[in-house]
């Protein structure tokens, strides 16, 4: 496992945290599944499956506080062919009491440089919801589909460069 926790960010409030599920320990993946869910589930109002069986498969990023052990943010990334014939970056999440202070920024940016290091050269693609588009066009990501609606909110596929 490449595990690059005495990494700290440019921030210094950040240590990343970079494997395998298989590599992940047991509290490491419960705070990940735990995040996306008071997210993705409770916050959003949005019953789906979160443990859709692609974390075997994926890079997982965790964003550790340096403060106090607490995870303040995650992405899925994967190789190209799994999700995509590009590399893609999934589950971005941050979690809601340090939104607005620039770590989705951060995130994404750790996000696409990991991307880099498992699939050097591939482009990059997302399913963004459409709230988050502009977000992802200031990192650089272009709209790439029409409209669709996944788990009942709006979504485009983004493609990155």
């Amino acid at each position: 496992m490449t595990d690059t926790r005495t990494e700290a960010s440019k921030s210094g409030r950040i240590r990343w945290q970079w494997g395998r599920l298989s590599e992940l320990s047991a509290h490491d993946l419960y705070e990940a599944l735990a995040l996306r869910q008071r997210v993705f589930v409770v916050e959003q109002n949005c019953a789906y499956q979160d443990a859709d069986g692609s974390d075997r498969s994926a890079w997982h990023l965790l964003g550790w506080s340096t403060v106090e052990p607490r995870l303040l943010a995650y992405a899925r990334i994967f190789e190209p062919g799994i999700k995509y014939a590009e590399a893609s970056i999934g589950r971005v999440v941050t979690a809601p009491e340090v939104r607005g202070e620039g770590l989705g920024r951060l995130l994404m940016k750790e996000a696409m440089r990991r991307c880099e290091s498992v699939s050097s050269g591939s482009a990059i693609r997302l399913g963004a919801q459409m709230r988050l588009e502009q977000f992802y066009r200031e990192l650089g990501f272009r709209t790439v589909s029409e409209k669709y609606v996944e788990d009942g909110i709006d979504h485009v596929e983004m493609l990155w460069p």
